[in-house]
């Protein structure tokens, strides 16, 4: 029945076609360019489902051959039409000049757009826009409330930038009661930023009694998880013997990770593992390496070391930045 309906110009219908032949579902044998032929069918006689289908298609060459600028018209024909994910695409599309020129403006709108329609992810994108002042005047109130709203639906990324936003003041009161329970919130959901956070505060005493083993314990999962400053402070961590059992080998990898991601106190502190023989064999060519390249991004500390380093005379920090 939906094959005699995508005959006789169903839109619905035919999007639905092109979704088994995506899938392969229904007994249909998978088969992406038929899926895209039926989507652009389903596009060009109106669906907005459909029309982002084809958008999608055309971005990610996806049955057809790759074409931005196709996509992009698509997606606004759908977004136009009121169809959430294209909006959060559109705005994409502005904020990143993919398919149409860069304009901070629009992509603001079409995240507000998106977020107003309810999608959890477009309100945390219009947070950051307040926070920023991206394509919108600044405004620290609107950002916390916005972040909120999708904090309360569940993204996690949002529940750590409203702990951030309680632990610092930024739009709200400060409270580091209320930012500890939105980083856990964020943390147990597998936010390495929340993680981090939350180790952080565990470490310091921030909103809850100092607790090492449990700093160390989310420093883990965030580095873990991929954050560069966790495993920079899960290296410390190892390093000092805070949370668990000194281990210096364990403190170098994770050194070795951080400054990899180019994190530039990861960067020092592998240098000086290097040059101590912390962990393994000293190495004076690669502790100037990273002391070299943490002084380069900024890191104060990586430019004294390098100021006081030797190879039998003191090294300028001028002749090796």
């Amino acid at each position: 029945m939906d094959l005699e309906s995508a005959i006789s110009n169903n839109s619905i219908a035919q999007n639905k076609i092109g979704f088994c032949f995506q899938t392969g579902k229904d007994r249909v044998r998978k088969n992406i360019p038929r899926a895209f032929k039926w989507y652009l069918k389903s596009a060009i006689t109106g669906c907005a489902e459909g029309q982002y289908n084809a958008g999608y298609c055309y971005e990610f060459g996806k049955g057809t051959n790759k074409n931005e600028i196709k996509a992009f018209e698509w997606y606004l024909e759908s977004a136009e039409n009121g169809y959430v994910m294209s909006q959060i695409h559109v705005g994409s599309c502005y904020e990143h000049g993919k398919g149409t020129n860069k304009n901070e403006i629009k992509a603001f709108k079409w995240y507000l757009k998106s977020a107003e329609n309810g999608d959890v992810k477009s309100q945390s994108y219009v947070g950051y826009c307040y926070l920023k002042g991206y394509g919108i005047d600044k405004n620290e109130a609107k950002a916390f409330e916005w972040y909120l709203k999708s904090a309360e639906n569940g993204d996690a990324m949002s529940q750590s930038n409203v702990g951030y936003c309680y632990d610092h003041g930024i739009g709200t009161d400060k409270d580091e009661t209320k930012a500890i329970e939105w980083y856990t919130k964020s943390a147990i959901i597998g936010c390495a930023e929340g993680q981090y956070n939350l180790g952080y505060c565990y470490e310091n005493g921030k909103g809850t009694d100092k607790n090492e083993i449990e700093a160390f314990k989310w420093y883990t999962k965030a580095a873990e998880n991929g954050d560069s400053v966790a495993q920079n402070n899960l290296g410390d961590c190892y390093k000092y013997g805070k949370g668990t059992d000194k281990d210096e080998k364990k403190a170098f990898e994770w050194y070795l990770k951080s400054a990899g991601k180019g994190y530039k106190m990861g960067q020092n502190n592998l240098g000086y593992c290097y040059e101590h023989g912390l962990g393994l064999e000293k190495n004076e060519n690669k502790a100037t390496e990273w002391f070299t390249k943490a002084a380069k991004s900024g890191d104060a500390v990586a430019q004294n070391n390098l100021s006081k380093f030797k190879y039998g005379i003191k090294i300028a920090i001028k002749d090796l930045l």
